[in-house]
């Protein structure tokens, strides 16, 4: 049966099937449909297979399938809030995360940001990012991704279209399962939505949240798959600390299509054995974003003003911050003097966040400078640490009156969120090893 979770103002469509001693939610690729899904034979078995052992959760992205239609394509950070929506709406506190192809970014991020609601993740035919770097020479140059995505957008929802799509994910599929498959597709999103997808996806880099997953991590591929998601998949192995790697033979970048017997056994052996190890695991590390923020020239203000009226203007200042800090879902975790210090678990809402303190503060007279950098960050008695924290704070001290600066990490990981940026180059962070990468928010957002 079909429910729909809120998630915000959208309604997230989803199913939960079988029983278990521990739940799976399985995160689809680019375009799925909840319904359609089993009428796809092979990969209707493939997912009872799944939830013969373990209570399955599925769903719909947004924008997609049975979910609400929206304009543009959403973040990573907002497909977290998702399935954080439709676990709730479940009844699941904590569940293993199969990302397949594209769903594994979102997967990875999820992992690393709530260890205490993923306690495995498996990633099947995935990838850490789609566009060319020197540094990832396996993926697209920008001119090819535009030129297949623009033939894309011209050609999708024909039924030749759907066909070749189908035949391209499950070549050594059974016609019933291309056919079904084919259908799922054209009905699971429309052409501007596969448009956006295919935008945003381009945008997508997690590399720099690999190494912050904890949790016991299983990767899987076809061998004959394309460059990109065989190189990926590798990459992936070896960036997330402790992952093993299993490569199918075969060509098929759908896996329910090839050996599902063997990858099923591996998944399920994967699974009972983490569950089993990890089951009463406790984080003490988290994947956050870190915001600093200070007043610019806030000792000279003082003079000024005299101790009185800059104590009633801290007052007010603090208040404002405080009110941003309970909209968009941020913790203060300390304050000194003028400066803040809070953590997010998304960095959008912490950009946002951060933008919106700025704007609001100029009215008091003041302006301040703000900071950001997501990384792994320690837990100690509800307070998060580590070389992360360090790097904000240097950060925000590079920043100018007014200005929003953050790390390339956190710029990577609001792909889809629409946040413009300014590129400031590579700088010196005082204390910390190698150049860093920065960029300002264009602001207002």
């Amino acid at each position: 049966m079909t429910r729909y979770a809120r998630s915000g103002d959208v309604s997230i469509a989803y199913q939960v099937v079988g029983e278990g001693p521990f739940d799976i939610v399985y995160v689809p690729p680019s375009v799925s449909h909840v319904e359609l899904v089993w009428e796809v034979p092979g990969l209707a078995a493939y997912l009872r297979r799944l939830a013969s052992f373990a209570r399955l959760i599925l769903f719909d992205k947004r924008g997609t399938g049975m979910s609400d239609r929206v304009s543009g394509a959403p973040s990573l950070e907002t497909r977290m809030d998702d399935v954080r929506a439709v676990m709730d709406a479940a009844g699941s506190e904590r569940a293993a995360l199969i990302g397949v192809s594209e769903g594994g970014p979102m997967s990875i991020l999820f992992a690393a940001t709530y260890p205490d609601r993923a306690w495995a993740l498996v990633l099947e035919g995935s990838l850490a990012r789609t566009r060319w770097a020197p540094d990832y020479p396996w993926g697209y140059r920008d001119e090819d991704y535009e030129r297949e995505s623009a033939d894309e957008e011209r050609e999708w929802g024909t039924v030749e279209h759907a066909a070749a799509v189908a035949a391209y994910l499950i070549p050594s599929g059974t016609e019933v399962d291309r056919r079904g498959l084919a259908r799922m597709i054209r009905q699971g999103a429309s052409p501007g939505a596969a448009a956006a997808l295919n935008r945003m996806n381009l945008e997508i880099d997690v590399r720099a949240v690999l190494p912050s997953v904890r949790v016991p991590t299983l990767v899987l591929n076809a061998a004959e798959d394309s460059q990109l998601i065989v190189a990926s998949s590798k990459y992936l192995a070896e960036q997330i600390p402790g992952s093993r790697h299993l490569t199918l033979a075969g060509g098929d970048h759908a896996l329910f299509a090839l050996h599902p017997d063997v990858a099923l056994a591996e998944i399920e052996r994967f699974l009972c054995d983490a569950w089993e190890d990890n089951r009463g695991a406790d984080a003490d590390r988290v994947l956050a974003t870190v915001l600093f923020t200070d007043i610019v020239g806030s000792t000279e203000r003082a003079i000024e003003l005299g101790d009185a009226r800059w104590r009633e203007l801290l007052e007010t200042h603090h208040a404002i911050v405080r009110r941003q800090l309970v909209r968009f879902r941020g913790r203060e975790l300390d304050t000194a003097g003028d400066g803040f210090f809070a953590s997010f678990d998304g960095p959008a809402r912490a950009i946002r966040c951060a933008c919106s303190i700025a704007q609001a503060v100029r009215e008091l007279g003041i302006d301040v400078r703000a900071g950001l950098h997501a990384g792994e960050c320690e837990l100690v008695d509800g307070k998060v640490g580590g070389i992360a924290v360090h790097i904000g704070a240097r950060v925000a001290a590079s920043a100018g009156p007014g200005e929003v600066v953050v790390s390339s990490t956190v710029k990577d990981l609001v792909a889809g969120s629409g946040i413009p940026f300014q590129e400031r180059g590579a700088v010196e962070l005082k204390g910390i090893p190698g150049p860093w990468q920065l960029f300002a928010v264009d602001q207002p957002i």
